[in-house]
């Protein structure tokens, strides 16, 4: 008989500053594993790398808290490399026309039942990653995304994608865990166009963690 992998959820209450509690439906911890039909390997998802969509990760609070605080009203919104897509559950709280999108293949999933938690509408989720195209997803107003800096050719690849679909006047939000490739991918949105602000961000979480990062504002 064929295996049967199985894995393990936690349930938790997400703080957002000025906003609405989340409870937020997540994978137990990094020892999770479920890909009984290698579509996961398929898309180049290796068994270290499976459970990492499915974490609570700082960066992805952070941009949670600037969601909450931005202007989003009559903006079409697309969060790339969501993953359990905190950021964009903020956003449809605050009723805002936002797309989810992840190349995971349960991430659709956990979108689904934390709506469902949180009580809101259902949310456009793209399966896909920032290394393909898609010519049905189209143009956004406001694109952001946390901790998606992390491989020496991610700053080229996302740049190309959100050139792609960002609109002819557009805002791009990222937090990033100073993963040390702001300045490539810096290089690679002012070639696009875009203006550039950077911002040190520094906080501790009420478990005592500290977080440092950088908010990388870019505008055109």
């Amino acid at each position: 008989m064929p295996c049967v992998f199985e894995y393990e959820v936690k349930f938790q209450n997400i703080a957002v500053t000025g906003g609405v509690p989340l409870r937020i439906r997540s994978l137990l911890d990094r020892n999770q594993f479920h890909d009984p039909d290698g579509e996961a390997a398929a898309l180049g998802i290796d068994d270290a790398a499976w459970s990492m969509f499915g974490q609570v990760w700082p960066s992805s609070l952070v941009l949670a808290d600037v969601v909450q605080a931005h202007e989003l009203r009559g903006k079409r919104i697309l969060e790339i490399g969501c993953g359990l897509a905190i950021p964009s559950l903020v956003a449809c709280q605050r009723g805002a026309d936002v797309t989810a999108l992840d190349r995971h293949p349960l991430a659709a999933e956990f979108l689904r039942e934390n709506l469902l938690l949180n009580a809101l509408p259902p949310l456009p989720f793209r399966r896909r990653n920032w290394f393909e195209a898609d010519a049905q997803l189209g143009k956004f107003d406001l694109i952001i995304a946390s901790d998606v800096l992390y491989e020496r050719h991610h700053p080229e690849s996302l740049s190309i994608f959100i050139q792609r679909h960002a609109s002819p006047v557009a805002e791009i939000l990222v937090v990033d865990p100073n993963r040390g490739h702001q300045a490539k991918f810096a290089h690679h949105m002012k070639a696009f166009g875009y203006a550039y602000k950077e911002t040190r961000v520094a906080c501790t979480w009420e478990n005592g963690e500290a977080y440092k990062g950088r908010m990388l504002a870019y505008s055109r």
